[in-house]
C-alpha cells in the first residue's frame, strides 16, 4: 500500500466534507464547505514514480452552501449532492468534443434543513437522503418527486442506506437510533409504488448488574455530542449484512462506553450480529469494496459464512481500519494523518483506491498494486445474492458466547456479547459540518470482531 494526505488546494483550504468516485470512470468527486464539487483523476504511483496523487478536471458551482453528501448513480450518469438549507441537486453527464461534462439536471426540493447524507437505489431509479430536519425522503428520481418521507427520527438523521437487493432502506440519527424500513409495495390503479415502513428500531442493550436476577439498560449509539454530523452506514455490496457506525456499547452500568461498529446480518436486523470494539474515537463512516475477492484459505476461525471475501473501511475521527471478511483483525491501519476529523471515504470501482476526506481541507488517497487486497473474482463468477434472506451468507453464529444482553427492538430477548473496558477520550460537541476538531493523537490499538451468540 502507498499514498499519503495529498497537499493541495482542494477546496480553497475549506473543510472537504464529501467524496466518491465514479462508478466507471474512477473519476474522483469532492463536496466541501466552499459550496463547490471538485472533479479529480487519479494518479497512480507507478506512473510518477512517487506517492499517487490527483489532477484537477473540473468545478461544479451550483450550491449556495457547503455540500455535505456526493454520490455518482449507479450508472455514472448522474451525480446527485445534498448541502446545507436542504439543498439536494442531482447533476447530468454530457459527453461534448472536449470531453465529458456535467451539467445541472434538477433540483429536489423539500427538505428544510441540512442535508446529511444520500444514497442511490441499486437501478438509479431512487435516492433516499437525510437530514438536519429529522426526517429521511425517499424521490423519484426521473421526475424529481417526494416519494415518501420517513420522519419518525426525534433528531438529526446523519446516514441513510439502501439495501442492494431493493427490500430494506436504514437509517442513522443522533436521536441514538437505527431504524430498518421494510419495502412494501402499495398498489394504485393496478400501479405498485414504493411504500417502506419501519421494521425494527435500534436502540438499547440489556447489561447485567451485580443482581443476577436484573438487568439495565443502555444506548447502543452515541447522542448528539458525537464530534461529527455525519454517521455514514452501508450495507455489503451482497446485500449480506449491514455495518452501522456510531457505536457505543457498556459492558456494565458503571463502566466505560467503548466505541463500536456493529455488523447485523440480513437474517436478523434487529440486532447486531458482530462488534468491532476498541477504537479511542468513534466511528463515522464505513464503506464497502465493490469488488469481490477469491477466499485466501488461510483462517478457519472465519466469522463470515461467505464463498468470498469482502473488504469494507472502518474510519473513525482520526484513524482507518480496513477489515476483511476472513480474518478476525484489521489488515490495515492508517492512523494520524489528518488534524481534524475524518468525514467520508470511498472505493474505486477498482479497488485499487481508498480516499479519506477530513475537515482539515485535505485528502488522504491510498493505493494498492498488484493485487495487494487478494484475487478479484471476475464478474461471471461472482455468485449473486438472491432476493431471500433466508438463503443469503451471513455471519457465522458463535454458540460459546454466554455473556451477553438484548437489544431493545421490534425484537425483543435477541442478544449479543459484551465486551471489555477499553479508554474512551471525552467527545466534544460542533455546531455544523465544517466546524474543525482540535488536533488529536493516534490511536495504535487494534480492534477485534466480537462474534454473537
Amino acid at each position: 500500500m502507498k499514498g499519503g494526505t495529498v497537499q493541495i488546494n482542494w477546496h480553497d483550504t475549506k473543510p472537504v466534507l464529501a467524496c466518491d468516485f465514479h462508478p466507471i470512470s474512477g473519476v474522483l468527486a469532492t463536496g466541501g464547505a466552499d459550496s463547490d464539487i471538485k472533479l479529480w483523476a487519479t494518479v497512480s504511483s507507478i506512473d510518477q514514480e512517487k506517492a499517487c496523487g490527483v489532477t484537477y478536471q473540473s468545478n461544479l458551482a451550483y450550491h449556495s452552501s457547503a455540500v455535505n453528501t456526493l454520490r455518482f448513480s449507479p450508472s455514472g450518469e448522474q451525480l446527485a449532492s445534498g448541502a446545507d438549507g436542504g439543498e439536494l441537486i442531482l447533476w447530468k453527464s454530457h459527453i461534448t468534443d472536449a470531453g465529458e461534462a456535467w451539467k445541472f439536471l434538477k433540483s429536489l426540493v423539500f427538505h428544510r434543513k441540512d442535508v446529511l447524507d444520500l444514497q442511490w437505489s441499486i437501478d438509479g431509479a431512487y435516492l433516499i437522503s437525510g437530514s438536519v430536519d429529522n426526517s429521511c425522503i425517499i424521490w423519484d428520481a426521473n421526475k424529481g418527486s417526494v416519494l415518501q418521507i420517513l420522519d419518525a427520527h426525534f433528531h438529526y438523521v446523519q446516514g441513510v442506506a439502501w439495501d442492494p437487493l431493493g427490500k430494506y432502506a436504514a437509517s442513522l440519527s443522533s436521536d441514538r437510533t437505527c431504524r430498518v424500513y421494510i419495502n412494501k409495495p402499495s398498489k394504485t390503479k393496478g400501479v405498485e409504488k414504493l411504500n417502506y415502513v419501519c421494521q425494527h428500531v435500534i436502540s438499547k442493550a440489556e447489561s447485567p448488574v451485580t443482581d443476577e436476577s436484573k438487568t439495565a439498560r443502555s444506548h447502543l449509539f452515541l447522542d448528539e455530542t458525537l464530534p461529527s454530523f455525519f454517521r455514514r452506514l452501508a450495507w455489503s455490496p451482497d446485500g449480506s449484512f449491514l455495518l452501522v457506525p456510531a457505536g457505543s456499547h457498556r459492558s456494565t452500568p458503571t463502566a466505560e462506553p467503548i466505541n463500536t461498529a456493529y455488523v447485523f446480518s440480513r437474517k436478523d436486523l434487529s440486532r447486531p450480529a458482530l462488534m468491532l470494539p476498541g477504537a479511542s474515537k468513534p466511528v463515522v463512516a464505513v464503506r464497502f469494496c465493490p469488488i469481490r475477492f477469491k477466499l485466501l484459505g488461510t483462517n478457519t476461525s472465519s466469522l463470515f459464512k461467505l464463498p468470498y471475501r469482502l473488504i469494507f473501511a472502518v474510519a473513525t475521527l482520526n484513524s482507518l481500519y480496513i477489515y476483511d471478511t476472513e480474518s478476525v483483525q484489521p489488515v490495515v491501519i492508517v492512523a494520524g494523518v489528518h488534524y481534524a476529523a475524518i468525514t467520508d471515504i470511498a472505493w474505486s470501482p477498482s479497488g485499487n483506491y481508498l480516499v479519506l476526506s477530513s475537515q482539515d481541507g485535505y485528502c488522504t488517497l491510498l493505493e494498492f498494486e498488484n493485487q495487494e487486497l487478494g484475487s478479484p473474482i471476475p464478474l461471471p463468477e461472482e455468485k449473486q445474492v438472491v432476493g431471500d434472506e433466508h438463503k443469503c451468507p451471513v455471519l457465522e453464529e458463535n454458540k460459546d458466547n454466554s455473556n451477553s444482553a438484548s437489544v431493545d427492538s421490534s425484537k425483543e430477548g435477541e442478544e449479543f456479547p459484551l465486551m471489555e473496558k477499553e479508554e474512551e477520550d471525552k467527545d466534544t460537541k460542533v455546531t455544523s459540518p465544517s466546524t474543525r476538531e482540535p488536533p488529536s493523537k493516534p490511536t495504535k490499538r487494534r480492534i477485534t470482531p466480537i462474534p454473537v451468540d
